[in-house]
């Protein structure tokens, strides 16, 4: 029996549409495509979305097959990656399709667990009113920003794809910068780029993130580190606070897809704080995830990601405590090297640090020798002007974390694509390290004055466990 059939009527295919059985939204002038179940298929719900590895070379006609013969329907397919995503009714899918080859973050968050909401892993605190801001960003001061804006604000050919909670399209620091024909939201696996789709909801969190890189220097409110570069909304994060893996490959997909220059990455992908490459259900995640990035990197695109805000080693983290980060009680498991933050972690990924305004490592940060590449500030929530100042929906908010820092070293490597546009994104990750300052380990990381050390700092001054290469540097970005 073919697994496709095609019916011109419109009634049955809005019929179909209505009960959720179109593999996905049709391009303009398409003839409809109906999707039957095979027989034997049951449907007893809830229908879960799924994430499907194939072997690389697969045609969409041959994963359509596949999913389709085991009780799915496909929602997109990435054939550059070979991943799709799919959902089902039938609980039997994953037996169908291979465990070892999909995966449902959805299936974590059933009956109870369906309730929790992820913690905001960073607070915001009121800073209303629209004058100027400017004395109290000590992080653009940190990062020597206002003397780069002297020789170069960025270039409008630059791109930098927000991947986060969606960015406010009606604030006036970012309505300059952004670009709604690159943006779209990713929570289905599928880019959509209605404006529902890529704004904001429940979070400021992408907005906050869009202002460090890029609010309008007009002299009212706060200044970005690149304010002169484009912007575009790409909503990786839900409504109750979860990348969940499909939302990310999404949007890896289409920053590579539209050619953005850089990604900024301030999250880490749930549900799992450390996602375990030997582990079944999580290799699939962690696949699916490293070609989606690896893609966007053959497309030239500089994908950079927050360290995290557990303040563990990411190198050697012993045990996580924090997955799955959906559970109503995440359990405490070992991890070893095959375990590692997504995407941060990932080869080809700028991973960054984040530090106070005194220059040392903010002690929620996570670190380690190989993991982190470059450091920026991100403040340290025990200290209220310590936080970051940028831009949420209703006007301006601090904010601390390593989602902070990120969104800096992203500015950065804007102004350098900015000024280098020769430059392949290789190029300007290296540049973004050679530029870097050093910044050596503390003699001293006793932050509570206990008299023990917090965290031990290894490596050698410029480069180390802490810092990487060292704090970016807006204005060696413009002129060296």
């Amino acid at each position: 029996m073919p697994l496709l059939r095609r019916a011109r009527a419109a009634a049955v295919v809005t019929a179909l549409l209505a009960g959720g059985c179109l593999a996905a939204s049709l391009p303009a002038g398409a003839e409809p495509v109906v999707v039957v179940a095979e027989p034997g298929c049951i449907q007893p719900g809830p229908t879960l979305r799924y994430l499907v590895v194939f072997p690389r070379g697969t045609t969409p006609a041959s994963a359509e097959a596949e999913i389709g013969t085991a009780c799915g329907f496909t929602t997109v397919y990435y054939p550059e990656i070979a991943v799709a995503v799919a959902t089902s009714p039938d609980p039997s899918f994953l037996k169908l399709i291979g465990p070892d080859r999909a995966y449902s973050a959805q299936a974590e968050r059933t009956g109870k667990r369906a309730e929790k909401r992820k913690k905001d892993e960073t607070e915001l605190l009121s800073a209303s009113g629209i004058s100027s801001r400017a004395a109290e960003q000590w992080d653009m001061d940190l990062i020597q920003a206002p003397e780069a804006h002297l020789v170069s604000t960025g270039s409008k050919s630059v791109v930098v794809g927000v991947l986060d909670s969606g960015v406010d399209p009606n604030h006036p620091e970012l309505a300059d910068a952004l670009a709604p024909e690159l943006s779209a939201g990713c929570l289905t696996g599928q880019p959509d780029q209605a404006a529902a789709a890529w704004s904001p909801t429940t979070s400021a969190h992408g907005t906050h993130v869009a202002g460090t890189i890029a609010a309008a220097n007009d002299g009212r409110g706060v200044t970005g580190v690149a304010p002169g570069v484009r912007l575009a909304s790409v909503k990786v994060v839900d409504d109750d606070g979860y990348i969940l893996p499909e939302y990310a490959v999404c949007g890896f997909m289409w920053a590579a897809a539209k050619n953005m220059t850089i990604t900024n990455n301030s999250y880490f992908v749930d549900p799992w704080l450390f996602t375990c490459q030997n582990e079944p259900g999580q290799s699939v995640v962690y696949e699916a995830v490293k070609r989606a990035v690896d893609y966007a990197s053959s497309r030239n695109v500089l994908n950079v990601a927050a360290a995290g805000n557990n303040g563990v080693d990411l190198t050697r983290p012993g045990h996580d405590t924090a997955s799955p980060t959906n559970a109503a009680e995440p359990r405490s498991r070992g991890v070893d090297a095959s375990c590692v933050m997504l995407p941060a972690q990932l080869p080809k990924v700028v991973g960054v640090s984040s530090v106070s305004s005194t220059s040392t490592k903010a002690g929620y940060s996570s670190y380690g020798l190989g993991a982190i590449d470059v450091t920026a500030p991100g403040g340290d929530q025990r200290d209220k002007p310590g936080c970051v100042l940028s831009t949420v929906p209703s006007g301006y908010d601090y904010s601390c974390g390593t989602s902070m820092a990120t969104p800096h070293a992203s500015g950065v490597a804007a102004l350098i694509a900015s000024t280098h546009p020769e430059a392949d994104a290789a190029s300007v990750g290296k540049m973004l390290n050679a530029q870097a300052k050093t910044v050596a380990c503390p003699a001293d990381y006793d932050l509570n004055g206990t008299g023990v050390q917090d965290a031990f700092c290894t490596g050698y001054s410029e480069y180390n466990s802490f810092y990487g290469h060292g704090m970016v540097d807006a204005l060696a970005a413009v002129t060296n």
